[in-house]
């Protein structure tokens, strides 16, 4: 038990630079509070004590702010910022290193009992502020959830989630599309993927301007070949060759 609460006192004082020592994070940090008696109601409700298990949370509910059914599995050294407003389904699983914000819900959108309702997250997760993870799915390894995100559908490991309903960033694709963007003078953040028919235009002039530059540097590399292969005779298409045949013969196989 203590050596629980020496982690989650020591990953608050490494995340928080708000964090001045240990006395203060004991006393003053309801998210710790929540915590240390989520554990209690925890023991109790696997040992079948239901009622006094929903006292207890009910209890750290009142003292903190932060409602967390006695049914949840949290991990070690999670981290609840502020908490006000934070909820924890029944079937929700929280893994390790995860840090979770004011106003965050971990719900179910199904009545059935006994199933897998709320979400799991894995090791590692950030679920921002005022985000509603809805659903018995996961969110993978290391994953962003932004702010005010409405999350149905399961996260890939690494990936971001953003708006309502959220959608998935891959880290590779939008680094790409960030630094395409970018040369032309204006940051990919601003560009919207959701139904806006002018936001999905832009998205794809994005890429398709991607795409050239890529077959660009090709056909540059195709013709220094070219040139240094055969320096004395100019690559200009004789009369019986024309210049579609010149460059389907040549081009297309030094690409290759």
């Amino acid at each position: 038990m203590f050596q629980r609460l020496r982690e989650d006192i020591a990953c608050i004082l490494e995340r928080d630079p708000a964090a001045r020592s240990t006395w203060e994070v004991l006393t003053c940090y309801p998210g710790l509070h929540a915590l240390v008696l989520h554990r209690w109601a925890h023991r109790c409700w696997t040992h079948g004590w239901h009622v006094t298990a929903r006292f207890i949370s009910n209890l750290a509910r009142f003292l903190t702010g932060i409602e967390i059914h006695p049914g949840a599995t949290i991990g070690h050294r999670v981290f609840i910022d502020h908490g006000m407003g934070v909820v924890v389904g029944e079937t929700a699983e929280i893994g390790d290193e995860c840090t979770i914000y004011q106003g965050v819900t971990l719900g179910g959108t199904s009545i059935v009992k006994g199933a897998k309702r709320h979400p799991t997250l894995g090791r590692g997760v950030i679920v921002g502020a005022n985000s509603q993870v809805l659903g018995g799915f996961t969110v993978g390894d290391g994953a962003r959830v932004g702010s005010s995100a409405v999350v149905l559908k399961a996260v890939p490991p690494g990936a971001t989630a953003v708006g309502n309903p959220a959608r998935i960033l891959h880290a590779e694709t939008d680094a790409v599309r960030e630094a395409t963007a970018a040369k032309m003078g204006f940051s990919a953040y601003g560009v919207t993927q959701g139904d806006d028919p002018v936001a999905q235009a832009m998205r794809g002039l994005i890429d398709h301007a991607s795409g050239h530059e890529h077959q660009i540097a090709l056909l540059w590399k195709a013709i220094e070949k070219l040139s240094a292969a055969k320096p004395e005779e100019p690559c200009v298409p004789s009369d019986a060759q024309t210049t579609e045949g010149f460059d389907a013969e040549h081009l297309k196989q030094l690409v290759k």
